[in-house]
């Protein structure tokens, strides 16, 4: 089957320089390459054409985004059908690719596409900045499965220290390599394949990045009312993490940014109903759980 590579990163933090390191590390295999700018016009399409292999441009919109999704299906099915044996899709910087598991389960897709991962590009330079503004960055990094710290020489060893406490915090266990002009070593590829759990153990452990800590103490919800809840101030969070007993039964909330999942759990736990929220300052994730609190009336929520 076709593997698939998503790379993803915020606006200029080196997709188009990576993917010319990246692509000539499969020399010799049949490689496809599908290009998306938010622009009416593409630039990193004709940018990328010296690597001679099949291009396919999406503009105008993220693929991820309803307005583009069909046709990021068909150049998907259409490049499936010509059997390369990678195929790398570079998204938008204003793409949100959380949706891209979903997408690729699709009937047409998944018999023909195994996924690979997604490989998340960040400006060494620029990350407290754009991570504290924009929410696709949270996103991107919460659907990464290899981050590189691109522009590394040009970042002070405080800013590396504090980029690699705030993605252990929100990714742990996802791999992290520090490079410059979007250089990849072969060996963080297979990094990829190593399951979370058992490349960390980390947990909630990090340095000091002015880490906030709150513990929600909640009840009265139910899963469905659970999930709006939490979704309401989730992207302002690094993490949330806790178990539940809902009218449905025991569930763990692992959520990571802006992803939100409630899954059952049916192994002995002590402490429930609690939840750890871990944030960041410039963070309003305290201001937004009181105003999510509001919508719930029925429910009871204690912050401490």
């Amino acid at each position: 089957m076709t593997k698939l590579y998503l790379i993803t990163g915020f606006l200029g933090a080196g997709k188009t320089s990576f993917l010319h390191h990246l692509i000539p590390l499969f020399s010799s295999q049949r490689i496809a390459l599908i290009v998306n700018e938010f622009g009416k016009t593409g630039v990193d399409g004709t940018l990328l054409r010296d690597l001679d292999v099949s291009l396919t441009e999406i503009n105008n919109g993220s693929i991820f985004c309803t307005c583009q999704a069909g046709q990021f299906e068909k150049a998907l099915q259409e490049t499936a059908a010509l059997a390369p044996d990678q195929i790398f899709v570079e998204a938008s910087g204003l793409s949100d690719p959380t949706s891209i598991r979903a997408l690729l389960s699709q009937p047409g897709l998944a018999q023909d596409l195994t996924y690979a991962g997604a490989i998340c590009l960040l400006d060494a330079v620029r990350f407290h900045k754009v991570y504290k503004t924009a929410r696709v960055c949270r996103m991107q990094l919460a659907v990464s499965d290899l981050i590189l710290l691109n522009k590394a020489d040009l970042a002070t060893q405080e800013q590396l220290d504090e980029i690699h406490a705030i993605v252990q915090v929100q990714k742990p266990g996802c791999p992290v390599y520090e490079t410059t002009f979007g250089r990849i070593d072969p060996a963080w590829l297979q990094a990829m394949e190593i399951p979370a759990a058992q490349a960390s153990a980390a947990g909630f452990h990090t340095r000091d990045i002015t880490l906030q800590k709150l513990l929600l103490e909640i009840s009265g919800f139910d899963y469905t009312s659970l999930t709006s809840f939490l979704k309401f101030f989730a992207d302002d969070t690094y993490r949330i993490k806790g178990f539940v007993r809902l009218p449905e039964g025991v569930f763990l909330v692992d959520c990571v940014g802006p992803l939100v999942e409630i899954k059952p759990f049916s192994d002995p736990v002590e402490a429930l109903d609690q939840l750890v929220v871990l944030y960041g300052n410039g963070l309003p994730a305290r201001k937004r759980i009181q105003e999510a609190c509001t919508w719930y009336p029925s429910c009871t929520v204690q912050l401490s």
